[in-house]
């Protein structure tokens, strides 16, 4: 194999801009696998474009889902709520030959392989806390308090689970069984909308915002499940940082009037290995 493993995510679909960006991302090679780590779009039939369109251009695509490909968007006429979304889109992604967190985990054998990369779904449940608060209930009121409130709230429902840190209970569960099956003489990519840390959501322009950003309960694995690199989104900054030794990238493309400012022309698909 001698392709690259590369990786995006945030593409938000429903921009324009973002939409002539996306007809822009091509391979290097015929062999190059690309790593799309949630936040496509809001409504399904953009997510299934949008994914069609990556899945004829590259030899494998791999998807993880974000927040905003199971919100239950006013507009989309797919009214599909909670876990029946989330397999629904794994059903698509199937059709179309994409790879999800409920597939089998494929081995990248490419420069700097052989790795597993493992796409999750791990969601989030409130642990990483507004500022001096100690309980979801306290940490939400600031939030609240301040303006700064996730769309989540309103559009990401949990159903059948009674909230949104069961569901995540539930996923965090499932995955550690997946990832502890895995080959341990192989290391990992690991691939997660969320951050699994939250060293990354110190740079919030708003604190508030980082309890929709992931779960405490996810802070050891990149070392736990042996990741060469943690590849997530979602928090619209993209930048490599490490941890415990462990190369962590963020792959965003966000929102046009973000990667404006950032100046040229954006090029949101990163080479990972």
């Amino acid at each position: 194999m001698t392709g690259g493993l590369y990786a995006v995510s945030d593409l938000h679909v429903s921009y324009a801009e973002n939409r002539a960006v996306v007809d822009g991302l091509r391979p290097e090679t015929a062999d190059d696998w690309l790593i799309v780590a949630g936040d496509v779009g809001e409504v399904f039939a953009d997510i299934e474009r949008t994914l069609r369109l990556l899945r004829d251009r590259f030899a494998t695509v791999v998807w993880a889902p974000g927040n905003h490909e199971l919100w239950t968007h006013p507009n989309d006429p797919v009214t599909l709520r909670g876990v029946a979304r989330y397999d629904a889109l794994v059903a698509m992604c199937r059709e179309l030959g994409v790879l999800t967190p409920e597939d089998e985990y494929a081995v990248w054998r490419g420069d700097g392989g052989p790795v597993t990369v493992a796409p999750l779904f791990v969601l989030y449940d409130y642990s990483f806390r507004a500022p001096g608060t100690t309980t979801k209930e306290e940490s939400l009121r600031v939030a609240y308090d301040a303006g700064v409130v996730c769309t989540d709230e309103m559009l990401l429902h949990p159903d059948p689970y009674p909230d949104r840190e069961s569901w995540c209970a539930a996923r965090l569960e499932a995955t550690r069984r997946r990832l502890e099956a895995t080959d341990p003489a192989l290391p990992t990519v690991l691939v997660s909308h969320w951050p699994l840390v939250r060293q990354p959501t110190e740079v919030l322009w708003f604190p508030e915002f980082a309890q929709w950003c992931g779960t405490d309960r996810t802070a050891d694995w990149h070392v736990r499940h042996r990741a060469a690199v943690a590849v997530y989104g979602h928090l619209h900054i993209p930048r490599t940082t490490h941890y415990d030794g462990v190369r962590f990238e963020e792959v965003s493309l966000g929102y046009p009037r973000e990667w404006r400012r950032r100046g040229g022309e954006p090029a949101p698909m990163k080479r990972i290995l």
